[in-house]
């Protein structure tokens, strides 16, 4: 195993990781430490280069920072890629050495699912480190989709009754932009609450599964993000909003899983100015973390972890009036707000 320190500003330890045997070739970021050791998921992906998988590591953990800091757990933000196809390039090996890897940094980083790794991924990684969750034992924790999906689903509701004065999701249109785990899960949610369902993704089983079991329709990726809905759900990859979307988007209400969904922070204010209201990613897709947190913590109960989820609506509610406040976009009001309490945290250190 190799490894080397990358030098980058802003962030507390980016480190690039390599393993001739097992093939592992991966990035662990720790973008902020102040609140406790980071922690954030690992991805498995194809990145067409390494650039690629830096930016999207340094990204997805600053929002790590963010997320975790609103999400009321003591940890910092992290995250890890590893560049492979998690359908034909992953192997045991590869992920125990990734798994050594996280160990390797003696508790600065814990990781847990994120895409293209699944739970018995995540068994084989604890395997060799202790810093490794999002694991079911007994009833507690697992994996964190399901979680994520409640969450997205609460914080939805929130911006249903702040942009349309619903009180429910029932007759109001959804399209989902990817229905993987998180957003199949969130499509039965929207759709057992009464919600009318538009899907996409490039795996056309999911869609259909979700076309059958809900009565979804199905469209391609585009014509998702331009639905004539009620709200937009980007539950894929990041950047689903950017400079070649931000016209055609015909929702009200942008409120998806997806992390990084703005592919430039200058899209925020976009967004308002189109009157969309924007739900945060790191604010309503922060459940999963809270779970994973809470069980690092070994304080995980149904009971706690209800409470967080429900809590996520009451954030965003908040994140909604002080925009209006203040005028300014969603997304800065919770960076904002994030630094708030990281900042205390710093304080009381």
């Amino acid at each position: 195993m190799e490894s080397r320190i990358l030098p980058v500003d802003g962030w507390s330890k980016v480190v690039h990781f390599t393993d001739k045997n097992s093939g592992l070739n991966a990035l662990i970021s720790v973008h902020d430490a102040t609140l406790g050791p980071s922690c954030g998921g690992c991805r498995v992906f194809p990145y067409e280069s390494f650039e690629a998988g830096l930016e999207d590591v340094k990204n997805l953990s600053r929002g790590m920072t963010y997320k975790n800091a609103l999400g009321g757990i003591p940890f910092g933000g992290g995250k890890a890629v590893i560049f492979a196809n998690p359908k034909t390039d992953k192997t045991p090996e590869m992920l125990r050495a990734f798994g050594q890897a996280v160990d390797s940094l003696d508790g600065l980083y814990y990781t847990a699912e994120d895409s293209g790794v699944s739970e018995d991924d995540m068994k084989m990684i604890q395997s060799v480190t202790k810093f490794a969750a999002g694991i079911d034992k007994k009833g507690v924790g697992g994996n964190p989709s399901p979680f994520t999906s409640r969450g997205v689903w609460r914080g939805m509701q929130a911006a249903a009754r702040q942009k349309f004065h619903a009180e429910s999701l029932n007759g109001l249109s959804v399209s989902i932009l990817g229905v993987g785990a998180v957003g199949m899960e969130l499509a039965r949610l929207i759709h057992e609450e009464g919600g009318t369902l538009v899907v996409a993704d490039v795996n056309q089983a999911a869609v259909s599964e979700a076309v059958e079991r809900f009565g979804a329709k199905a469209v391609t990726p585009e014509q998702a993000i331009a639905a004539d809905v009620d709200i937009f759900s980007p539950c894929a990859l990041g950047g689903a909003i950017n400079l070649d979307t931000i016209d055609v988007i015909k929702a009200k209400v942008v409120a998806g899983a997806a992390n990084n969904q703005l592919r430039t922070p200058d899209m925020d204010e976009a967004l308002r100015a189109r009157g969309i209201l924007y739900c945060p990613d790191y604010v309503i897709n922060a459940a999963g973390v809270i779970s994973v947190g809470l069980e690092i913590l070994g304080t995980w109960t149904n009971d706690e972890m209800n409470r967080r989820i429900d809590k996520i609506g009451d954030t965003l509610t908040e994140i909604f009036k002080r925009a209006e406040a203040e005028d300014a976009p969603t997304g800065a009001i919770a960076n904002k707000l994030a630094l708030e309490v990281i900042a205390k945290g710093a304080k009381a250190a």
